[in-house]
């Protein structure tokens, strides 16, 4: 009896042995898994590439890119998904309401804001996704295909922020480079649903529009709520076309974008 005891205690020892090694090995395996696509590249050199690259591409002194460079694919999903995005955008939305609290508005209802809408109030992340984070070229028309299926998400900071600025009294005009005759829908439709109600204005390209620059397109709306009499206070976008031109207003702020580039 007592050897019966002794031999099943071993195997129960060794049993446990293995089931503690595999456990091991299937953690380590299903960990590296999951969180190998949450850690910067392993090449000291390309991380620090592609973070010069990123920051001289927000700085607006890297231009006319027609894609993100092969070796940061990994660096720049992981921006988009790790967290430092979200933290990036919301520390320059938390500064546009510093400087929103500054402002008087007159009681004539001509004080306004002007907000881009792709990737600066809905993101077309998931989309990217696909694109390999914008190491692939531009697709219009698969861009297109997406944005008719108006799914595009609210991107929180920039809801909370518009939210704020539809309370607190401003006229705001959201202006896309987006096909008014094709998107016009879809877009009204995807922004209501997102929680975008209240804006003053939905300004899209229409055929007028068409062949023109994002900054040509852009800087003829400004101009022309100007002529309207509206005082522009603020203009945020996460493209410098957004924010270069005429008529550009009180103040601009640039949202990061480091997946494509408009000119």
């Amino acid at each position: 009896m007592e050897e019966d005891r002794m031999i099943s205690a071993m195997a129960k020892k060794v049993h446990e042995v293995f089931v503690f090694l595999f456990l091991t090995l299937f953690s380590k395996a299903v960990g590296d898994k999951i969180f190998s696509r949450a850690i910067v590249p392993a090449d000291p050199a390309a991380a620090s590439f592609c973070l010069s690259w990123r920051l001289a591409v927000e700085a607006n002194n890297v231009r006319a890119w027609r894609t993100v460079p092969a070796q940061c694919l990994r660096y720049i999903e992981n921006y988009m998904i790790g967290g430092q995005y979200d933290l990036d955008i919301n520390l320059i939305l938390e500064q546009i309401l510093i400087y929103v609290k500054d402002i008087v508005l007159s009681e004539d209802g001509m004080d306004a804001w002007i907000l881009d809408v792709d990737d600066t109030c809905i993101s077309n992340l998931f989309y990217y996704k696909g694109k390999r984070y914008g190491c692939d070229p531009y697709d219009p028309v698969g861009f297109k295909s997406w944005a008719m299926k108006g799914a595009c998400p609210a991107i929180p900071g920039a809801l909370n922020l518009f939210t704020s600025l539809v309370e607190i009294g401003f006229k705001v005009f959201l202006v896309t480079g987006r096909d008014q005759e094709t998107l016009g829908q879809v877009t009204t439709g995807n922004l209501h649903n997102q929680g975008f109600i209240g804006y003053e204005r939905l300004i899209m390209r229409s055929a007028a529009n068409k062949g023109q620059s994002a900054v040509v397109y852009k800087s003829g709306v400004r101009k022309q709520l100007i002529g309207e009499g509206y005082r522009i206070w603020g203009n945020v976008g996460d493209q410098w076309s957004d924010l270069q031109g005429e008529c550009l207003g009180n103040r601009t702020f640039k949202v990061p974008n480091p997946m494509y580039f408009v000119p």
